[in-house]
């Protein structure tokens, strides 16, 4: 296998939008953005620093110890999900990559994918990728040029031999149009 065909580790992060079970697992829905950003910021210490330490508001530890660290430097790339109105400068201030859900309105999919690269390029920051979940098959090309870099597809729930029916439904389109692995 070529090394340009290994899949590298992705960390994908969300702020949340079920507020009963955010309460549920500790998480005030007030604080859920502030919670997110210091939590990656701890993540990035843990992964790049020897001994790492993390002073927050939120999410507070003096210097510890964490191995094995990510093979990829500086780290996991961590990819950020949503679609609310605040979600494209998260992307821009901490992630390496947007993760917005197959939408019915691909147009305005698009002019968000757009105002995603403008933000990047106005914080000096390079094309940020952009990975649609849910994704159709019947706009993989749509997909394609609006500019996104992978597609993460669903699969129907049933027995093995279903699943991987679809799956070789689905690889020559991948293979085709070109998306990253």
């Amino acid at each position: 296998m070529h090394s340009s065909q290994i899949s590298h580790a992705h960390w994908g992060v969300g702020a949340g939008w079920n507020l009963e079970e955010m309460q549920n697992h500790g998480t005030n829905p007030k604080t859920r953005m502030k919670l997110l950003r210091e939590r990656v910021g701890a993540m990035r210490e843990i992964w790049s620093q020897e001994q790492a330490e993390f002073h927050g508001d939120l999410v507070d530890f003096d210097p510890i110890f964490s191995w094995p660290k990510p093979v990829q430097k500086p780290g996991v790339p961590i990819i950020v999900g949503g679609s609310g109105p605040t979600v494209l400068d998260r992307v821009v201030a901490f992630g390496d990559g947007w993760f917005p859900g197959h939408q019915q309105d691909l147009d305005e999919l698009k002019a968000r994918m757009d105002e995603l690269q403008e933000k990047a390029e106005a914080a000096g920051r390079v094309p940020i990728p952009v990975t649609i979940m849910g994704g159709l098959p019947a706009f993989f090309e749509r997909y394609v040029e609006m500019g996104a870099s992978r597609c993460v597809c669903v699969l129907p729930a049933g027995p093995t031999d279903a699943s991987l029916d679809a799956l070789n439904r689905l690889a020559p389109c991948v293979r085709e149009l070109g998306f990253n692995s």
